[in-house]
């Protein structure tokens, strides 16, 4: 694949110090290319673009509540540098052959088929670890050494070795910074072996701010009026503040809105613009419907505290 210099002012919309640049790719045809979404590049940008110009044997992981936008943050900075990306969603039963490779079966034979790490190392994509605190530690500490730079050695292929292309990158996600869950909120995350977090800078993603949110949601829902998007964000930041447990009484919400869910609410209430309480039969349907019902109350309550009467029977214009 041919490279590319990007101007980083020009690729991501953001102030930057005139000519500086970073190097991508020149296809934008690559089918593993992150698709394009909208997006406002904010708090990170200049770690992560420091950490692809130069990882000095690092990984890079992004940590944040639920729906802060960790995973978009990179797929839209690849995007952005038509960057392929092998994205893996982790779970407690993957294993590292999950993402080295293994045999299957085809046609009647077996045949290795590589997995997302070895074609991330081999043709310089990222490898994107989405959720990496639910997956076994004793599994990852096996990316120690690629991580570092160092070939891959895969001994049931024959002893094959890939070394790593110059443009490959680990990305990781995860909830908890591989501390482990001391909140109870996420179900399944363990905590991580200390000598594999060392090998990641870190960088803490949160909610983002009230006029950027709005900027988001103006560029995905141009029909909603400006004064219903700044009510449904602040409905947003106040159901995620008892989430977070920034309530004298601590975590209160096991359910937090995010902007990908505040987008859809969004939409919703557009869509059932004619029907009665069309913003309360939207939220239900992004979000409320799926908690329990003392804590869909009291979103409920929440919402119409802040919504008024386009809350109990008014219709977005």
């Amino acid at each position: 694949m041919t490279s590319q210099l990007f101007n980083v002012a020009q690729a991501f919309g953001v102030k930057a110090p005139k000519g500086l640049s970073i190097e991508g790719f020149a296809d934008a045809s690559h089918p593993l290319i992150p698709p394009t979404t909208p997006y406002v590049f904010r708090q990170g940008l200049a770690g992560i673009i420091a950490f692809l110009r130069d990882p000095a044997g690092d990984a890079f992981l992004l940590t944040g509540p639920t729906g802060s936008g960790k995973t978009s943050l990179v797929c839209q900075v690849a995007n952005r540098l038509n960057w392929p990306v092998q994205s893996v969603t982790c779970h407690g039963r993957m294993e590292l052959a999950d993402l080295v490779g293994q045999f299957v079966l085809c046609e009647g034979s077996t045949r290795f088929v590589h997995g997302p790490l070895a074609v991330a190392l081999r043709e310089g994509h990222l490898l994107l670890l989405n959720e990496i605190d639910l997956m076994d530690p004793a599994e990852l500490a096996g990316l120690n050494d690629v991580i570092e730079g160092h070939p891959l050695v895969i001994h049931q292929n024959g002893g094959e070795v890939i070394r790593p292309h110059p443009k490959f990158r680990v990305f990781a996600t995860g909830n908890s910074a591989g501390a482990g869950d001391t909140t109870g909120l996420y179900q399944g995350v363990l905590r991580q072996n200390l000598a594999f977090l060392d090998r990641f800078r870190v960088l803490q993603v949160g909610y983002l701010e009230p006029e950027v949110e709005l900027g988001v949601l103006e560029r995905a829902v141009p029909s909603l009026p400006a004064e219903i998007g700044e009510k449904l964000i602040a409905v947003a930041n106040e159901v995620r503040r008892l989430f977070m447990g920034e309530a004298d009484a601590g975590a209160e919400l096991t359910v937090t809105l995010s902007t990908r869910t505040l987008v859809r609410w969004a939409r919703l209430a557009l869509t059932f613009r004619g029907a009665p309480q069309p913003i309360r039969f939207a939220l239900e349907q992004a979000l409320t419907a799926r908690a329990d019902l003392e804590q869909r109350e009291a979103i409920h309550r929440i919402a119409a505290d802040v919504m008024g009467d386009l809350w109990s029977g008014g219709t977005p214009a």
